[in-house]
């Protein structure tokens, strides 16, 4: 299988994320804010270019989303350690939030794919701000390293901000993961009736 360029960048962002942890917790967050922000470049790079060389691939649906849910995680986790050298850490209860939210939307996903071999769960608009929202926090908490002033002010807000974003995004899928299940169960009645 050859890997397109958009799935190779995305793999590059794969292998950012451990030199990330590792720069934070040896204390280089210069370092690591310019690993996070070449990781956020690549990021947006994937998906220009698997849409203007149409390299759009079953592979890459199923990389990209994985590489920013690893970043975001070992991002979360590694700046709510309390003795890792960083001026702001994120608060344990919004990382445990977080972490949990993906777990459930991971598992309804596979239950819904179990039951009715539905393969297509694309992002919606709330997911996608849930994202952007954790990347922002997690990026104003490097920027807090030599910004001490903006930090503060910002890091608060965009700490509730998340948490609001990550709830609501929660429910939704959940609401969205019945919907499915719904429509499954009637059409199973309904060629039941046929069969009948």
């Amino acid at each position: 299988m050859v890997l397109t360029y958009a799935n190779q960048l995305t793999i590059l962002r794969m292998i950012f994320v451990p030199c990330f942890v590792l720069l934070l917790v040896y204390g280089h967050p210069l370092a690591a804010t310019l690993v996070f922000i070449l990781a956020g470049i690549t990021d947006a790079l994937d998906g220009l270019l698997a849409r203007k060389l149409r390299q759009r691939t079953v592979l890459g649906s199923f990389l990209d989303p994985m590489a920013d849910k690893l970043l975001l995680t070992a991002a979360f986790v590694t700046l709510t350690i309390p003795s890792i050298p960083v001026a702001v850490h994120i608060p344990v209860w919004l990382t445990i939030v977080t972490i949990s939210r993906d777990l459930l939307i991971a598992l309804s996903v596979f239950i819904i794919h179990l039951q009715t071999n539905h393969s297509q769960f694309p992002p919606s608009l709330i997911g996608k701000c849930t994202t952007a929202s954790q990347l922002v926090t997690v990026a104003v908490a490097m920027v807090a390293n030599f910004m001490p002033q903006l930090g503060v002010v910002l890091f608060l807000p965009l700490v509730y901000l998340t948490l609001l974003f990550a709830v609501a995004s929660g429910l939704h899928y959940f609401y969205r993961s019945i919907g499915i299940i719904e429509s499954y169960q009637r059409v199973e009645a309904r060629d039941a009736k046929k069969r009948d």
